[in-house]
């Protein structure tokens, strides 16, 4: 028995079949150690609440609860996960509340109450969608400690003229401020990834970081990175509007191509779109 008077989670697994699948980009983390800096690393637990998504076998979230979770609301889509996920919430009385269910179709934003953090370790397949999403919602969340491909992490902490900055990179940093963590070889999981994960820390801003719309600012990179390796007066004919006036309003070189553009030149693009369109 751990220290929480539970099986072993290889136990669990080996219990309740819960063998990982692709399909649902499962990769368990089984290392206690682990489980537990994440935890750590997601900060104060013991006000508001703290989401988890695809909590699989449960390794993290008894990390979360161990570690003083007040609230614990864990979405799980996979329903052989559920048993698993049933003995803990005995375990923790009033604590831990599981809800079955794609992660992408619950509105995080209803659950709980203030302050909402999400804590997980995300299914590598929708994890980019999940964090956009939470993104868009706003200030919703005091912070998001989520776990992800390093190459994901990398795009997501991407600065300009640098091979990982990209759409990504923009519309985070416009709204939130993210912050690597640490990495985790794939030896840490099971089954073993491909990839090696990363722990990312993402605090969203009270205020976007500049004067934008952020549909028109989701216009302009998703032009201007759609076809990144040309130039800004041609990537930008995508957008239907006047580009020779659009560049010359945000004071940016036509010239220029979008991993050149800074976060501040991209807001100057979607407030330039947004007067164009009045």
């Amino acid at each position: 028995m751990a220290a929480d008077g539970l099986p072993p989670l290889r136990e669990v697994i080996a219990k309740y079949d819960l063998a990982a699948r692709r399909a649902l980009g499962q990769n368990f983390l089984l290392d206690l150690n682990l489980t537990g800096k994440i935890a750590r690393a997601a900060g104060d637990l013991t006000t508001g609440t703290t989401i988890e998504i695809g909590p699989g076998p449960g390794g993290l979230t008894r990390a979360l609860l161990s570690h003083g979770a007040r609230e614990l609301i864990a979405i799980e889509r996979d329903t052989r996960c559920l048993g698993a996920l049933a003995e803990i919430v005995t375990a923790y009385p009033g604590r831990l509340s599981v809800i079955e269910g794609d992660a992408l179709a619950v509105d995080c934003t209803k659950l709980g109450t203030p302050p909402r953090r999400i804590v997980a370790n995300l299914p590598y397949n929708i994890a980019t969608p999940l964090i956009i999403k939470w993104l868009e919602q706003g200030p919703t969340f005091a912070s998001l400690t989520v776990m992800v491909q390093k190459e994901v992490a990398d795009r997501l902490v991407g600065r300009p003229r640098s091979k990982d900055y990209g759409r990504l990179s923009v519309l985070t940093q416009f709204l939130a401020k993210p912050r690597r963590l640490f990495d985790l070889p794939p030896r840490a999981f099971v089954p073993p990834p491909k990839v090696t994960s990363t722990v990312i820390e993402i605090l969203p801003l009270p205020e976007p970081a500049f004067p934008a719309r952020l549909s028109d600012l989701q216009r302009v990179t998703q032009a201007a990175f759609g076809q990144r390796r040309k130039m800004l007066r041609q990537s930008l004919r995508s957008l239907g509007a006047d580009v020779e006036a659009l560049v010359a309003q945000a004071d940016v070189a036509p010239t220029a191509r979008a991993e050149e553009l800074s976060i501040a030149q991209f807001a100057a693009l979607a407030r330039a779109l947004e007067k164009q369109r009045s």
